[in-house]
């Protein structure tokens, strides 16, 4: 029997084509997508679409969408073998990360896929990327089971876990990178699983969190930071959770504002997870006497998450009502998001 594969169309520039009334980009029916990726009709694949009602650009992706996505995953769970989510590049990377984290037992492919230049276009990269995502959310074993069981992102011939995912390049077709994890398949003459590296459930049943707590600060270091700007950061009424980018393996210039700051705000109840700003590589604390700071007071070390991950996992944590589960959650692999 054919696999069933439904295509969610959030927005990006996957799904413009140019009016040739106006010459303008304008999203077209996703329905009528047979007519403007033929191809897709020599697949052997039962495909259906449905569209976001008022499509979006990625750069006003949020929380909000991101439960309305896996609100539709949730409920066509059981009538698709596959899904496809088509995407805008910008917040791709944090959507991927988000809906891994979202999903508890998930034991079928979640392909999110886009493009740099529209389906309309002559030289464009999204027919390839869509047909491709189309054939691995459709693929399964010998088993008759999906090869790939988790969330992930096809890009530009390359198959990456979600939550190790970034955006790279604003210009190249190449735009997604996996820094800190090698990719899931290649997509040559042939698509060549990585099988062993493919992620597996250890829960007996499919489970949708829809509660994101978005009180999150973000704070990227850099020489000369006055700390004291960011107090507000640390402001307990306002924010529950904190991600610093430090310097490579997890460093930060010796400050005693930021040891108060941090000290306090976790004395509250707050979470900080320490990150690296290096484009690969882990933190590692205490390797470095600049590090032994966060050690010591109790900032939990994000080893080799992305910003994605660590923003998405961090809002996900501090969505659940015990301290103790949040930590629990922020400082262990839970969908092969990190290396510790």
């Amino acid at each position: 029997m054919k696999s069933k594969v439904l295509i969610i169309y959030t927005g990006g520039t996957i799904g413009m084509i140019n009016d040739t009334v106006t010459g303008q980009l304008r999203s077209f029916d996703f329905n009528l997508i047979t007519d403007h990726v033929p191809e897709l009709k020599r697949l052997n694949v039962d495909l259906t679409s449905m569209s976001f009602e008022n499509p979006i650009d990625s750069s006003n992706m949020n929380p909000t969408n991101w439960v309305t996505i896996g609100k539709l995953i949730e409920e066509n769970y059981t009538k698709f073998d596959g899904f496809v989510i088509l995407h805008g590049s910008d917040t791709m990377a944090y959507t991927a990360s988000a809906l891994s984290f979202m999903f508890d037992g998930l034991c079928k492919p979640v392909i999110i896929t886009g493009s740099q230049l529209p389906i309309g276009t002559i030289r464009t990269d999204g027919k390839e990327n869509l047909i491709t995502a189309i054939e691995i959310a459709a693929s399964k074993d010998e088993n008759g089971e999906p090869i790939v069981q988790e969330v992930a992102i096809y890009f530009e011939y390359h198959l990456y876990r979600g939550n190790r995912s970034t955006k790279y390049s604003a210009s190249n077709f190449e735009a997604i990178k996996s820094p800190n994890f090698v990719e899931l398949a290649t997509a040559g003459v042939n698509i060549e699983y990585h099988r062993k590296l493919l992620y597996r459930t250890t829960a007996s049943e499919f489970s949708f969190q829809a509660t994101f707590n978005k009180r999150v600060g973000l704070i990227k270091l850099y020489p000369g930071i006055d700390f004291s700007i960011y107090k507000s950061v640390f402001d307990r009424t306002k924010v529950d959770g904190i991600v610093l980018e430090t310097f490579g393996a997890g460093n930060a210039p010796k400050s005693d504002v930021l040891e108060e700051l941090c000290t306090r705000f976790i004395g509250d109840g707050g979470c900080i997870l320490n990150i690296t700003q290096c484009g690969s590589g882990k933190v590692n604390h205490g390797m470095y006497e600049t590090s032994s700071l966060f050690e010591r007071i109790g900032v939990i070390s994000g080893a080799d998450l992305t910003s994605e991950a660590a923003v998405t996992k961090m809002m996900i944590a501090l969505g659940k009502d015990s301290r103790e589960e949040v930590v629990r959650i922020i400082s262990n692999s839970i969908r092969g998001e990190v290396t510790y």
